[in-house]
């Protein structure tokens, strides 16, 4: 009689267990542009009674290239298309779980309290730009760099900005070189200058001027996480994509 009463006492106690202590968190590789917005969606996610997911945030460069290498991981969120191509390539990203979550633009940022915008193109843009030094995310590698030297090329300004351009490991570092006065100007997100008090918008990048700014999500292979497919699913449901309209985001 005392086991069957203590088995039934086990039972109440496991059943008592709230979800989230019973839910492995999903780990997520996260582009470095949405620490805000993804944030807020891994606290809406865990306020749903679900163990908060585990961000790490960084370049979309530099994460996919840990995924290539071996890393473990259970969703991938990338600020292009491209890094997730070359996982899909690799057939790293699980099959029919790759999908278009946000879009953003692309402006040039100066420090707060300064004033006058920048010209939209041409010699005026790049006379201005190449006065100082031009904060960026890397070029060559992180999706925020190569649209903003896409946008320059387009616009006639890549050549003269070139030499005055400091490469930075990803868009948040490039914004807080403007933030700390190491750079005059800098060229981030819509959304980056809007999470900053520190920094306005002195320009804008035509829409036209470097491909869109496509942010697509995908549960990875090799995920062993069931959570990480319930999580990957509200970021995309309506009320996840509300979290990311709300910090700035456009729908995609």
């Amino acid at each position: 009689m005392r086991r069957i009463l203590s088995l039934i006492l086990s039972i109440a106690a496991l059943c008592a267990v709230p979800v989230a202590a019973q839910e492995r968190a999903p780990l997520v590789l996260a582009a470095a542009s949405l620490q805000e917005s993804l944030g807020a969606a891994a606290d809406a996610w865990a306020g749903k009674g679900h163990a908060r997911p585990v961000v790490s945030f960084a370049a979309s460069s530099a994460l996919a290239r840990q995924v290539l290498a071996g890393a473990r991981a259970d969703l991938f969120v990338s600020a292009d298309e491209e890094w997730m191509d070359a996982l899909a390539a690799k057939k790293l990203i699980a099959a029919g779980t790759r999908a278009n979550l946000a879009g953003n633009r692309l402006v040039i940022v100066a420090a707060a309290g300064t004033r006058g915008g920048v010209p939209a193109r041409g010699a005026g843009l790049a006379r201005v730009l190449s006065r100082g030094a031009l904060a960026m995310a890397d070029p060559d590698a992180v999706p925020a760099g190569k649209y903003g030297r896409a946008a320059l090329k387009k616009l006639g300004a890549w050549d003269a900005v070139a030499p005055k351009v400091v490469r930075a490991e990803n868009v948040r570092a490039a914004l807080a070189l403007v933030e700390r006065g190491a750079a005059p100007f800098g060229i981030v997100y819509a959304t980056d200058a809007r999470a900053s008090a520190k920094v306005r918008v002195a320009g804008v990048f035509p829409a036209d001027s470097h491909p869109p700014i496509v942010y697509p999500v995908a549960r990875l292979a090799g995920a062993t996480n069931p959570a990480a497919e319930g999580f990957r699913r509200f970021l995309l449901s309506r009320a996840g994509k509300a979290i990311f309209r709300r910090y700035g985001f456009s729908a995609r």
